[in-house]
């Protein structure tokens, strides 16, 4: 069930650049695709998998954040900026979850099974991140900006981009 005055509380909450529900209501693509995504989703859930394909390619073209109507996601998720996003179908996302644009939850195996990543509660993801594969990002873990994550991340820790380092 969408919930959307909580879903704008959270997106007013996450976001400083924004300064009224109003606002954030007219001009967010990530409300706008993970609103998108909940009916896309109830109708993956009631077997209408082609009709449910089909909303979310049109949420995808709408908003260029690509979300598989079989992924499950937690309330006050909050997409920032969010363009490029892509979101696997075994996905599932935790509440309070705020993830930046270029974000991928993708998988690595050629099979029907779980195959995508399970994201926490409270987790912030950064741009450009890559979490790969059936892992588990615990609760309250930050994933830095272009980072690439294929093993579990433990809840409250920190991952961050190697590319970072300094060189010589």
């Amino acid at each position: 069930m969408i919930n959307f005055r909580e879903d704008i509380r959270a997106g007013l909450a996450k976001d400083p650049a924004t300064r009224t529900g109003l606002e954030l209501f007219l001009t967010s693509p990530g409300l706008h695709a993970l609103w998108m995504h909940h009916v896309s989703h109830r109708l993956w859930s009631m077997r209408l998998r082609i009709i449910a394909r089909m909303f979310s390619n049109w949420s995808r073209f709408l908003t260029g954040i690509e979300i598989h109507p079989g992924a499950v996601i937690g309330r006050r998720v909050v997409i920032d900026h969010g363009m490029g996003v892509v979101i696997g179908e075994t996905a599932v996302i935790g509440d309070d979850v705020l993830m930046y644009h270029g974000v991928t939850l993708g998988g690595k195996e050629y099979t029907t099974a779980k195959r995508h990543p399970t994201i926490g509660n409270r987790v912030l993801i950064g741009a450009g991140a890559k979490i790969i594969g059936n892992i588990t990002i615990g609760d309250d873990a930050k994933i830095g900006a272009n980072a690439v994550v294929t093993k579990d991340v433990p809840a409250g820790a920190v991952v961050v981009s190697s590319q970072n380092r300094p060189l010589g």
